[in-house]
This record gives C-alpha cells, structure tokens and sequence, in this order.
C-alpha cells in the first residue's frame, strides 16, 4: 500500500498559506539557519556613516533637531545625564543634533564602558513620534548621550557587512527594550499577564505618550523627565523587563522547588515582576512540529541554571552579577525560559535549550541543528552599561570565522542583528500602515548583516524589514505554519540572497 505522507507535506505550504519553495527559488539550497542577537545598538549608532547606506548625512533638520519637553526646538542638547544629575565627565551644551562618541569634545573609545540610555516601550513610541524622531532626548534618562554615535568603520562587523550584505531598512519589531524584543524574535508577540498589581501598570495618557510625575522638570535643560511608567500596559500586556517563570530568573528560586521562579518573593529578592507561563505559539513549536531541528543557544546558561538554584539568601554571582569573571548573564534575554512547553523537567527543555558553549564544539564539529539562535552573554553582548563595543565586537567576529570555518559553511545563512535600539537615535522613520505596523511596533532601525556563501556581496539592501522578518525567512524555507503576529508586508529577507551565483 503506498504512503501517502510525503503527498500531503508537499501540500502542507499551500494549505496554510504559505509562499511553497521551489527549486528555481534556490532558498532549499540553504540548509542551516543561524540568527545572533546582539544587544542595544541603533542604526545611526554604529553605522550612520556606513558608505552608500542611509545614514545620518540622510537626515532631515527636523530629524536631527530635538525637542524639549513642550515640543519647542533645544537651544543646545542638555548635559549627560546620570542617576538624574549632570555627568562633569561629558562636555555640556552641544549643538542639538547627533554628534561623535568618538571623537572631540567627547573623544571616548569602543574599549569604554558607556551610559545606558533608557529604552523602554512607551519611550521608544514617543521618542519615533510619528516618524519625525525629534523627541529622544525629551523621553530619555541620559539627556545629550542619547544623540551619540561612533564612526563604526575600525568595527570587525563593517568589515562583515562591506563583504555581505548590510540591511539599512531593519527595525526592532517592538517599541522599547530586550525584553520585549526578545518575545517578538521567537514568536512575534507580546506576553500577557492580566493579573499584574496596578503598581506594575504604565500609565499612558490618551495620545499614547506617558504621563508625568508633577516633579518633572519644565525643561530636559534642567533634568530627565519623571514619567509614570511600568512593566505591563493598563490591559495587561507585559512590555517591559519582567522575569521568567522558571530559573535561570531574576527571581529568587520557589522554595518548594528551586527550579522554578518564587512569583512572590519582594524586591530585591526578585529584579522584578515574574511573568506567568506563557501559551503562545513560538517558533519552536513550529519548526518542532515539521520536525525541523533547531536549539537556542546562550552564552552562560549552564553557569546560570546553576546560579538559580542557590538558596534564596545566596548572592548571586552569574545571573545580573557584575562582578570580574561573571558572565554577566541576562534572564530577561532567554526568551523560550518564558513558555510553559520549556518548562523545567520537559523534553522540549532539554532538547532545545542549550549552552554557548554547546554552540561553539557543534560549529567546530559540523553538528549545528538546521535552525541555531545564539545569544552571547552579557559581558559580549556590547550593552552599554555593563560592558562596552570592543569586547563584543572581537567576540562575535571570532564566532563569525568559526562559523565560515564550519563544515556546514556550504549550506549556512546567517542573520545577526540586535535586540533593540538601546535608546540610541536614529532618523529612519519605521515603517507604518496596515501590515507593516501595530500596536506594538515596528520601533527605531537596527544593524543586520547577512552573511552566507548565498549572500549578495558588497551589497546594501534597503528592503523594509523588521525582527518578524528573520521568522518570516524560517517559515518560507522549511515550509512552516506562519505565526500569526508576524506582518504581512514585512519583507522575508530573501532580497539578501543571490542563489545564481553559485
């Protein structure tokens, strides 16, 4: 009797609505899949002077020239701001606009650890405002620093992207920070948790924009604003840093069972709220569900896992730890740690959830699954704050030459990007309409490189994309259930590849 199975997976695409792969397209030709998500970088930030993209000598006056806080244009940008009181480290009273991080009056290098700007969900929404990207400093903690950025072109990553291909059109899928950005990179929405204390709750006013505390200054002259911001939106929707459920958290471990998140310990026990198992459907499930083998990859996880099941009184030295020799590993940045189906003590788990160190031995040995996310720890990740851009920068064109060292080179596509803007300007309106935008986003532009023996070379693609976009690749290659968060006009990365060249 003959099987019928393989009949009906060919009919699988179609019946779902999904662009089938034929042959001629030549993306069956790409057999691994390996996404790198690095950390808080803008555009502008690292590239703005990229040759041939579209870069800060692009932007409009209007673009450059922030706001203060009543919407009437800076006479100069205002101090750097940290812990709410001007730095004397930094020069004050700079022209209002983008300067050099890099060079006078600054002068700091790559090899410093910087100011974090604040990068939150309703903040980024306000900063873009409307596409026109005046009002960063109104909406930011730093003051001036959120206008920095660096001449990129000494960045092992420019050389990268001259070789490959740069995408000068790629936004953050979601407003705001990693948290968020990291729900969107796995399954393209936004986690609920209708049961968050109204202490949690932003309070936005009706144009979308935070309200203000009363002590918030008339001016940014005079200090960043006070805004009455949270983790989760008035219905509900969790937007910005929240812990997982389970360990390697920011929460203290359930004394019942260490394995999991104590919801209920009080700061400082916990960094911050635990968000509840999460349901939706994630990438994982699909590429599971076509059997297509895949694993998310993290720098210091096992270190981590360790770390978390401590005793609660017990200082942490891995997870959010700053301490010499820690990898300074990020809870928030583990996006699947959020799903109930990679619960502690589940298959899914243990099949998936992986090392950084599991990454490296399978590039070296030819052994990557077909789909790899790798998300580096903190201390490479080039997050200001806690660390700085040369660090990360060696440590991900060291991965990079592994991986085109790899016996899977032949067959590999590789995506890296980053999270999120990290607060940084940029004057690249995102995109907006019906299919290209929501609630959620798309916010600023990001660096994307692809990099593959497929790859366009020296190529700049301005393809509209954002972070749904990289799902989107995965989806049409392995024929996967499309999920449903993703937008529809966002482009699916394939304008990167050119398969008739080899």
């Amino acid at each position: 009797m003959p099987i019928r199975r393989p009949a009906l997976l060919l009919l699988l695409p179609a019946m779902l609505g999904i662009a089938p792969v034929h042959a001629a397209d030549g993306l069956e030709r790409i057999e691994h899949i390996v996404v790198i998500y690095a950390e808080n970088r803008s555009f502008d930030h690292l590239f703005g002077l990229f040759p041939g993209a579209d870069g800060i000598a692009n932007a409009t006056p209007e673009q450059k020239t922030q706001l203060d806080y009543d919407g009437v244009p800076l006479p100069h940008l205002p101090p750097v701001y940290q812990h709410g009181h001007a730095d004397p480290a930094f020069p004050a009273r700079l022209p209002n606009g983008p300067f050099r991080i890099d060079a006078p009056p600054v002068a700091r290098g790559y090899d410093e650890v910087l100011p974090s700007p604040v990068h939150n969900f309703y903040q980024n929404f306000e900063q873009i405002n409307g596409g026109r990207n005046n009002r960063f400093v109104a909406t930011t903690n730093v003051g001036a620093w959120t206008m920095g950025y660096f001449d990129g072109s000494r960045l092992k990553l420019w050389q990268w992207a001259r070789e490959f291909t740069l995408a000068d059109k790629f936004f953050m899928a979601a407003y705001g920070g990693s948290f968020l950005n990291h729900q969107w990179l796995v399954c393209a929405c936004t986690p609920r948790d209708t049961a968050a204390p109204e202490g949690t709750r932003a309070r936005p006013g009706a144009d979308g924009r935070l309200q203000r505390r009363g002590n918030s200054p008339a001016t940014a002259l005079d200090g960043p604003p006070a805004l009455l911001d949270g983790t989760v939106t008035p219905d509900g929707w969790v937007v910005n840093t929240s812990q997982p459920p389970y360990q390697p958290s920011g929460a203290a471990p359930l004394a019942s069972d260490p394995r999991f998140a104590d919801a209920a310990a009080p700061a400082p026990r916990n960094e911050a709220r635990v968000v509840p198992p999460q349901v939706a459907k994630t990438i994982g499930d699909t590429l599971s569900a076509r059997g297509v083998s895949w694993a998310w990859y993290a720098g210091g996880w096992n270190a981590a896992l360790a770390d978390g099941l401590q005793p609660p009184t017990a200082k942490r030295r891995v997870i959010y730890s700053r301490e010499a020799g820690s990898p300074m590993f990020q809870a928030h940045h583990q996006p699947f740690n959020y799903f109930a189906r990679f619960a502690p003590g589940t298959p899914d788990r243990e099949r998936h959830l992986k090392d950084g160190a599991d990454f490296l031995a399978a590039i070296d040995a030819g052994t990557l699954p077909q789909v790899a996310f790798y998300k580096p720890a903190g201390v490479v990740t080039q997050h200001p704050s806690y660390t700085d851009l040369a660090q990360g920068d060696a440590h991900l064109d060291e991965v990079l030459q592994r991986l085109r060292r790899s016996p899977q080179w032949a067959k590999m596509a590789i995506i890296l990007t980053y999270d999120e803007n990290g607060g940084f300007w940029d004057h690249v309106p995102p995109p907006a309409g019906p299919g290209r935008s929501d609630r959620w986003g798309p916010g600023t532009r990001i660096p994307a490189i692809v990099i593959s023996p497929f790859a366009r070379r020296g190529y700049i693609d301005s393809t509209p994309y954002d972070t749904t976009s990289i799902l989107k690749l995965i989806t049409r290659r392995f024929a996967l259930e499309p999920l449903p968060g993703v937008r529809e006009k966002a482009g699916d990365l394939t304008a990167a590849f050119d398969f008739a060249v080899r």
